[in-house]
């Protein structure tokens, strides 16, 4: 099946990944912590949900105020420690998994 020139060539518009954008304009490492942080929080969210456990409660049973509850559920606040997201995963019946994989 003939092809034209036009079709053999590189098309101009097609560039980059977009994590090569992120990578290239050195944002790529505070975009993708603020992924895991919503992804977080967001699961966080769901089991409370799911366990019809509100903020109060949980700060109860993490033995934390309910502030510190609502920033560990603010996907823009990126400061949660290890600490604090393994005592709210076993407040939920969880444990906190982290695995490091190749980049």
């Amino acid at each position: 099946m003939p092809t034209s020139k036009a079709a053999k060539r590189k098309n101009k518009h097609r560039g980059s990944s977009f994590e090569n954008f992120l990578k290239k304009e050195g944002l790529h490492e505070e975009v993708h912590a603020a992924a895991l942080k919503r992804a977080v929080a967001l699961k966080l969210n769901d089991l409370m949900q799911k366990k019809r456990v509100n903020k109060s409660a949980m700060a109860v049973q993490m033995r934390t105020s309910r502030s510190a509850i609502h920033r560990l559920l603010d996907p823009e606040n990126t400061s949660v420690t290890l600490a604090t997201l393994n005592r709210a995963a076993r407040s939920l019946g969880r444990k906190v998994k982290i695995e490091l994989v190749p980049a």
